[in-house]
């Protein structure tokens, strides 16, 4: 992205998990830091934390808005979507959401860099025009075998997620 849009931006956070006890994952640090950073550079960023509770932990979305108050970005620019339990849910549930509120711009994607391309297809599949949020430099995983994991499940997980909000959109589901 080049320059500052004067109208407000739309920054989607891909959420990641949380620990048992409430806080953030490095991952999630991650992401939140790298969409701090892009929203940065834009005149009203809208930042838009997504993601669930998963397997009775804390929802994702709300940690990740404190991660974004402590970085000094206030209660009006952001907007959580705290019901989302997976990738395509987090792209439906915030789609909702920015279309009931009117936004019709452009959407950034904040998330991993082997997350990030199945976020940008389905955003995209949803009726957005998306803008890549730069992903953190520092690999989701430490451990190489654990990097390809997450890195191979993305190769079903994409064009599953692609078919489903394609049956969706068919059904119903709105898009710009």
């Amino acid at each position: 992205m080049t320059g500052r849009p004067d109208a407000p931006f739309a920054i989607v956070i891909f959420g990641a998990a949380v620990r048992p006890d409430g806080t953030p994952t490095p991952t999630l640090r991650r992401r939140v830091a790298a969409a701090v950073a892009f929203g940065r550079m834009c005149a009203a960023p809208l930042f838009v934390p997504t993601g669930g509770s998963l397997d009775g932990r804390p929802a994702e979305a709300p940690v990740m808005a404190d991660l974004l108050r402590r970085a000094g970005i206030p209660d009006t620019a952001i907007m959580i979507e705290a019901t989302a339990r997976d990738t395509l849910d987090s792209v439906l549930a915030c789609s909702a959401l920015l279309r009931a509120r009117g936004y019709r711009g452009p959407v950034a994607v904040a998330s991993s860099a082997y997350h990030l391309p199945r976020c940008l297809v389905l955003m995209r599949l949803a009726g957005w025009r998306v803008v890549r949020v730069p992903p953190p430099p520092v690999p989701a995983a430490r451990r190489l075998a654990r990097r390809w994991f997450w890195r191979l499940r993305e190769v079903p997980a994409l064009p599953w997620d692609a078919l489903l909000l394609l049956c969706r959109r068919r059904d119903g589901v709105p898009r710009d």
